[in-house]
């Protein structure tokens, strides 16, 4: 991405995202490429940093151990080993083992599963392989603290074996010769020293003509001098010439260690940068952590789409401060390239224009942003700004000379890809001639494509915003009854700038408030108090609409409770009603077991009986008269709890009962020994032999 002016990114304050980026980091490899980050203008290479941060990001979240373990610098063992005929020592070749072991794990953390969940993530290794004879060769040679094995060479097991034997032979003629010594009252306060990497005596230097040996040298009271007895001097020369030999043995095998692991010494380097790519990443998925960052939907387009978007550094700053940041939300697209935003100084119109273009450097570098996952945003190749005073003392230039030239910049080089931000467009001249030159500025910007945010307070480009296609109005908002910015865009109209609300709230005199309102052109003076109405009435909808919004949300809160006790009632009921069933289903059973048992019985009974015809009838009554007096007990029961039998003679009008099957009804004709009973609506002809009176009885309270 092309930068205008230079100055950009830091006028942004970019560098203080890539600062707070660098102190995440850990190793000496992310910290610099945190330093150095590119910003990018394909989408392949952003998609996939914004990814990796993001699959990061979710193992931060969820408190996954991710193995990066090695922070040490080591790229200057790593250029050693690809120089022919250099040594590193024994900690060296160390650190490279642990190298070695850190990607061992990452690859072993990469197993099929994490392969397919963070498949980003995993392509920082896809071109690499582990290799485990680096860490064979060193641990064939050096111990865990990286000296060199007694078995590393034969040479060096033999050295070792008679320097050991040579030195306990020196340890016990020693003890000998301090002992002599001290008896003899030669011997000083201190045993013994040594000297040049040889054991000496300490004497009192009256003595010291006494003692046989060589005298290496005196302390500096002249009171001691320091000796290596005649008797020892064989065997220090003996340990002194095998200590050597080891030193040479020593770096001989580190030299065809060295040699041996040069051959892989470019996938070591590889190993090197794939730790501190990881690093690298943890940067940013920290920073996304610390500034509640998202990956939005990245389009290979000139938009932008910002839901709930938040300055990064002062989200980070209010955070801190216990404070609440007001989130941002704009279009711009190809119906909506230029957005003008007036509103009163002081109010959040630079601050909402750099949120915009602080989220833009940070998405085109691969950073998470502090926006709304649903939120859409753009790639630009180019990238002007414009914010502050520009006067040049070196160039003579005055502050509008020197606006006019960026400007003059910004038309000739300004395309479909471009995103630009002007900070108050034509200040610094004439109101009239600075708001006709502005106009004309964004003309060309809107004609050339370019998509971008300007501020101003100039009445002329907010009249042009409404009339022009690809530009729009947007404002600041602010509460007039309390006279405090509320940092809040409004996009789709003007703002006033409240330059008497804003004199009024400083505590300028009334007087002169009213003397410079007399001053202002009428119609002027009109057309800003309409602004301030109706801003205040989109305020006061924008409250009804969220208290609206809320009693909606409520609503649908009480009907989702109601759908659940509705769902439980209703399964209540379907118990209740398997219950009932698994009641009849219950009795059925024993009725039936009866049943069987008393079929059975039949059964012997028939088996065992001379007279058949009883067993038969025996069987009809089981079969038959059950059912039949089932039901009419039942009917006789109900009719019985209404009517009670009265011995009265049958006439017409009498109330009589139906004994056969204990149904009501009138007589209404008698013929002989029958009668006709209205029962319901149908007339029975009926003997009146089965037929017997009854009263209905009264109700019980």
């Amino acid at each position: 991405m092309k930068l205008y002016p230079e100055s950009a990114a830091t006028q942004l304050e970019f560098n203080k995202i890539k600062q707070l980026l660098s102190e995440h980091a850990t190793t000496v490899y992310a910290k610099e490429k945190a330093i150095a980050l590119r910003l990018h203008t394909r989408k392949e290479f952003i998609d996939i940093d914004l990814q990796q941060s993001y699959e990061y990001k979710l193992l931060l979240l969820q408190s996954q151990y991710f193995p990066i373990d090695f922070t040490n610098n080591i790229s200057r063992e790593i250029k050693l080993l690809s120089i022919p005929g250099a040594t590193l020592s024994g900690e060296e070749i160390l650190s490279i083992k642990k190298l070695t072991a850190n990607i061992e794990n990452i690859f072993r953390w990469f197993d099929a599963e994490r392969r397919l969940a963070y498949t980003t993530l995993a392509k920082v290794i896809s071109n690499t392989y582990y290799e485990k004879v680096i860490i064979e060769l060193i641990d064939d040679v050096l111990d865990e603290t990286g000296t060199v094995k007694d078995n590393a060479s034969e040479d060096l097991s033999r050295i070792r074996m008679n320097l050991f034997r040579k030195r306990n032979e020196l340890r016990r003629m020693f003890d000998k010769v301090i002992a002599k010594l001290s008896k003899a009252g030669y011997s000083a306060d201190i045993d013994e020293s040594f000297s040049n990497g040889r054991r000496v005596v300490a004497v009192h230097a009256e003595h010291k003509r006494q003692v046989k040996g060589i005298l290496h040298g005196e302390s500096d009271s002249r009171r001691t001098a320091f000796i290596e007895p005649e008797e020892t001097i064989g065997l220090n020369n003996e340990v002194f010439s095998l200590e050597n030999e080891e030193r040479k043995e020593v770096q001989r095998i580190l030299k065809q260690l060295t040699v041996s692991l040069s051959i892989y010494a470019s996938l070591i380097k590889i190993y090197f940068n794939i730790i501190g790519e990881f690093d690298f990443i943890r940067a940013k998925a920290k920073l996304a952590v610390e500034m509640n960052a998202a990956k939005p939907n990245v389009v290979d387009a000139a938009k932008v789409q910002l839901i709930n978007a938040y300055h990064p550094l002062l989200f980070l700053y209010n955070k801190s401060s216990n404070k609440k940041t007001i989130p941002l939300n704009i279009l711009l697209d190809d119906k909506a390239r230029i957005l003008i935003i007036s509103g009163p100084n002081a109010g959040g119109k630079t601050v909402a224009m750099k949120t915009i273009g602080l989220n833009q450097l940070m998405l085109q570098s691969g950073l998470l942003v502090p926006v709304h996952p649903d939120s859409q945003m753009g790639i630009f190749k180019q990238l002007f700004i414009h914010i502050g005073d520009t006067q040049s003392i070196e160039f003579e230039l005055s502050t509008y000379s020197s606006h006019l030239m960026h400007m003059k910049h910004f038309i000739e080089v300004a395309n479909g890809k471009t995103l630009f931000f002007i900070d108050e467009l034509g200040s610094g001249s004439d109101p009239n001639l600075g708001g006709a030159f502005a106009e004309v500025i964004l003309e060309e910007l809107n004609k050339k494509h370019a998509m971008g945010i300007v501020t101003t307070h100039y009445l002329n480009l907010k009249v042009m915003a409404n009339h022009t296609p690809g530009i729009i109005n947007g404002a600041m908002g602010f509460d007039e009854k309390e006279l405090q910015p509320l940092y809040q865009l409004l996009v789709g109209k003007p703002g006033s700038s409240y330059t008497f609300s804003i004199a009024q709230r400083i505590g300028l005199p009334q007087h002169l408030i009213n003397r410079a309102r007399k001053l202002v052109d009428d119609d002027h003076f009109k057309l800003d108090k309409l602004l301030n109405n109706t801003e205040q009435n989109l305020q006061q909808l924008d409250k009804e609409k969220k208290y609206l919004t809320q009693l909606v949300k409520e609503n649908e809160r009480l009907k989702k409770e109601m759908e659940i006790i509705v769902t439980k009632e209703k399964h209540k009921q379907q118990v209740e009603l398997l219950k009932q069933q698994n009641k009849i289903a219950e009795e059925r059973i024993v009725y039936l077991k009866d049943m069987e048992r008393k079929l059975k019985q039949i059964v012997l009974d028939w088996k065992k009986a001379e007279n058949k015809n009883d067993v038969v009838k025996n069987l009809h009554h089981l079969l038959f008269k059950k059912k039949e007096q089932i039901v009419v007990n039942k009917l006789a029961k109900k009719v019985d709890n209404k009517f009670k039998e009265i011995n009265t003679n049958i006439t017409i009008g009498s109330l009589v009962k139906l004994k056969k099957n204990y149904q009501v009804g009138e007589v209404k004709e008698i013929r002989g020994k029958r009668a006709i009973v209205q029962v319901g609506l149908l007339p029975m002809n009926i003997d009146i032999a089965d037929l017997v009176t009854v009263e209905k009885m009264q109700e019980k309270k």
